[in-house]
């Protein structure tokens, strides 16, 4: 009775979390007339792909999915490296600082993001970077590297110090040591940074919808945002986005699981 109860409420529990999903993907799937027809339909009377086909036909939507794969993926490898790099200092190495540094990095996440928006925007427009995707990859680099340095730093604390200095012994350098031996065992880490960085940059409006004003230039989030108009919203062609732009993150969580089960067993070591 207690494992029927338990699978019961996960049941429930999974449907609850499943139903907003499902339910925007039939929005995408049903013609203007029946969205918001009643009683409401679960299932689409005249299942319909128009919405899609007016994503890709006039709306340019692969343009902008482009776009945001392309800042997100450069974002986050970049984020992620510098990530990998200072953890390590700030977990192997005492130097004068590091305790006001740390706190640095985490008092920058508790500042709202709208306090600099101001002072950014005045950066970009000197540096003549507005509209253009490498001033906002600019923006996402600088806005992610302290947390992800911190999380990557979390991660190292965990490794043991004698793994790197079994490598040494065996006449391996500190940087050898460190490729050869943590970054094998810190794969789970640096995949979760990484996912972390990517979906951020992925999802990531506020920014983006402040420096980016080009058509050429603009990410799913922007282009999503122009559905919603003054006296409309656009709610079919909103709901086709949002499952097309579901599909690189689930993806890239599919092929990062690969790499997130072998990081746990690359640095087993024995004895």
């Amino acid at each position: 009775m207690r494992r029927l109860a338990k699978s019961v409420v996960l049941g429930a529990w999974l449907l609850i979390t499943i139903f907003p999903l499902y339910w925007i993907l039939i929005t995408s799937l049903k013609p203007k007339s029946e969205i918001f027809q009643v009683p409401l339909r679960y299932w689409p009377a005249d299942l319909t792909f128009e919405h899609y086909q007016d994503l890709f036909s006039f709306a340019e939507f692969g343009t902008y999915l482009l776009n945001s794969f392309f800042v997100s993926m450069i974002s986050a490898a970049v984020v992620t490296v510098i990530g990998i790099l200072g953890g390590y200092t700030l977990a192997r190495f005492s130097f004068t600082g590091r305790g006001p540094l740390m706190l640095a990095f985490l008092v920058t996440q508790m500042v709202p993001l709208f306090i600099a928006l101001g002072p950014l925007y005045l950066l970009m427009s000197d540096l003549d970077l507005l509209n253009h995707l490498a001033g906002l990859m600019l923006v996402y680099v600088a806005m992610l590297v302290p947390f992800s340095t911190i999380i990557m730093r979390g991660f190292y604390d965990r490794i043991p110090v004698a793994l790197e200095e079994a490598a040494q012994v065996d006449g391996a350098s500190r940087i050898t040591a460190m490729v050869r031996v943590v970054i094998p065992v810190m794969l789970p880490g640096i995949a979760a940074t990484f996912i972390f960085a990517f979906v951020q940059c992925w999802n990531e409006l506020f920014l983006a919808i402040t420096f980016i004003d080009s058509e050429d230039a603009k990410t799913i989030p922007v282009a999503m945002n122009s559905f919603i108009t003054q006296y409309d919203i656009d709610w079919g062609s909103m709901a086709a986005a949002t499952v097309v732009s579901v599909i690189p993150t689930l993806v890239l969580f599919a092929v990062i699981r690969r790499y997130i089960v072998e990081g746990l067993t690359a640095g087993a070591v024995k004895g």
